[in-house]
């Protein structure tokens, strides 16, 4: 965009699409951006939302490389939900190969158990259960890659 465009140029549908196809074809999942007292900030995943604020005279929040796993019912399971995968990367159980795994089948965690780390581009991300219950599968191997929205668990919420 030009120094001239105004900040109402941001919500152009042109633009939009274009940025929603470079989330796509670079698989990301959200951009922030912001101009001239307007900001917009497109998420894909579990709760896609585009927004706009006024830019606050406080600097911006850093960005933090902590995804949020997506927890969903089971069509066939009442009181199961399986904790899915928030990023494309590299499942390990554990934070190193002489560690314990994070968690086991028959654990019980909380929404903020950390239950694998994903890495991604070379940074190692935790993914927090986000639920409460009792751990009865882990759907994933340690070092197996793994697609957004791929079921890494299977919680038992009434546990």
């Amino acid at each position: 965009m030009t120094g001239s465009s105004s900040p109402q140029d941001v919500f152009d549908v042109r633009k939009i699409r274009r940025l929603i196809e470079l989330m796509k074809e670079h698989d990301l999942s959200e951009i922030d951006l912001s101009q001239e007292g307007t900001r917009i900030q497109l998420r894909r995943g579990a709760s896609p939302r585009a927004e706009a604020a006024p830019v606050a005279a406080a600097p911006p929040a850093p960005v933090v490389a902590r995804p949020v796993a997506v927890a969903s019912e089971l069509s066939g399971g009442e009181g199961l939900v399986v904790i899915k995968s928030p990023i494309v990367g590299t499942f390990y159980a554990a934070p190193d190969p002489e560690s314990p795994p994070y968690v086991k089948i028959g654990d019980h965690v909380g929404p903020e158990t950390t239950v694998c780390l994903i890495e991604a581009m070379k940074v190692f991300n935790e993914i927090p259960a986000e639920v409460a219950g009792k751990v009865v599968s882990a759907l994933v191997a340690n070092g197996e890659p793994v697609e957004y929205g791929q079921p890494l668990f299977k919680v038992d919420v009434r546990e």
